[in-house]
């Protein structure tokens, strides 16, 4: 273990596993549990262990669970070395943590390193622990442990699905005291908590949804310049955006300013509204030329406008300078002065 000064106590995850391994008699059980749970190296199947060991996988499956309720009723006994100890440094960082964590997130915060090896450890001997309950991985949830005092596997995974739909219901990405408040759930810690053990949530910039929302989960560049602009508020120049998306929370930031710009051309999302500066469709924007924009204005208008007038109105749509502006309505055939700084569209 770490020093006893250190805020959080590191495991020697590999000399648990070693002495908990040599309390099982028989050498093929030792085997089976250690490739099962990938204790030395990675997880194994049924089938791999039984083709192995010259066994069908059901027979390895019934030693498996056979091997591990004996080590647990050991546990439960006080029978079972390092156990209570381990339980005892989980159970303080999950009371830290909303009751509840995955298990790459528990192996994050008590071992040195938290390497794939780390985290099958750590689910092994949460799993020999009585205070705690562990939830398999599978298509919906991440592999989890909670406190089972606080709630057992099946009221965590109904807490997960009502915490899923609470979501579903708010139909937008929302801040965690927002989710736990609807779900009826007081502490938006628990909440979050058991969000993160949901594979059909995720979350961005403190924020929760679904998992298929780019806003929560970009997937890939062009969603990254959606959630930068969305987050931002306002246009900006394709530059900014690169760096933006260096400075964000972004898993995979490692993409260049010449690739962000060509996303930004080819994405309808994103309209052109100044020379290299962009902004989101869903603002009002429409894509167009300066012309365009003017034309628009005085069909909207439906009677001559100043000039003063169509600026500011252009200048709610496209970011150029008031100059370009004139010059286009001075300039294309399309607009006609009809009186004193006073344009309207040429009749076709």
């Amino acid at each position: 273990m770490a020093d006893s000064q250190s805020t959080t106590t590191r495991l020697n995850t590999e000399q648990f596993v070693q002495d908990i391994l040599t309390s099982i008699e028989r050498e093929r059980e030792r085997e089976i549990i250690a490739r099962r749970f990938g204790l030395f190296d990675r997880k194994e199947t049924l089938e791999q262990i039984g083709e192995l060991l010259g066994i069908t996988r059901e027979r390895v499956r019934q030693l498996e669970k056979s091997v591990i309720a004996r080590l647990q009723h050991a546990a439960e006994q006080g029978e079972l070395s390092h156990v209570a100890d381990i339980e005892t440094i989980f159970l303080e960082q999950l009371h830290q943590n909303g009751e509840a964590a995955r298990i790459s997130r528990l192996s994050d915060l008590v071992t040195a390193e938290n390497t794939r090896t780390d985290q099958s450890r750590i689910a092994f001997l949460a799993s020999l622990c009585p205070s705690l309950v562990v939830i398999e991985d599978n298509d919906r949830y991440h592999y989890a442990v909670g406190v089972s005092k606080v709630r057992d596997e099946k009221t965590i995974k109904a807490t997960v699905a009502k915490l899923v739909d609470v979501i579903k219901k708010l139909g937008e990405p929302s801040d965690i005291e927002a989710i736990a408040k609807n779900a009826d759930i007081a502490d938006a810690k628990q909440a979050e908590a058991l969000a993160s053990v949901s594979k059909d949530l995720a979350t961005l910039n403190g924020r929760w949804g679904l998992i298929k929302w780019p806003m929560v989960n970009p997937k890939n560049i062009r969603d990254k310049i959606y959630v930068i602009l969305k987050e931002h508020g306002k246009h900006m120049h394709f530059n900014e955006i690169a760096e933006a998306i260096k400075d964000s929370e972004f898993k995979r930031k490692d993409v260049t300013t010449q690739a962000i710009h060509n996303e930004l051309i080819k994405d309808k999302r994103f309209v052109l509204i100044g020379r290299g500066i962009y902004a989101l469709k869903e603002w009002g924007y429409a894509k167009g030329t300066v012309a365009d924009i003017i034309s628009e204005v005085l069909r909207e208008a439906g009677e001559p406008l100043h000039r003063d007038e169509i600026v500011k109105r252009v200048l709610k749509s496209r970011f150029v300078k008031e100059t370009t502006i004139l010059l286009n309505l001075q300039g294309k055939s399309q607009f006609k002065r009809v009186a004193k700084a006073t344009y309207t569209l040429e009749e076709a």
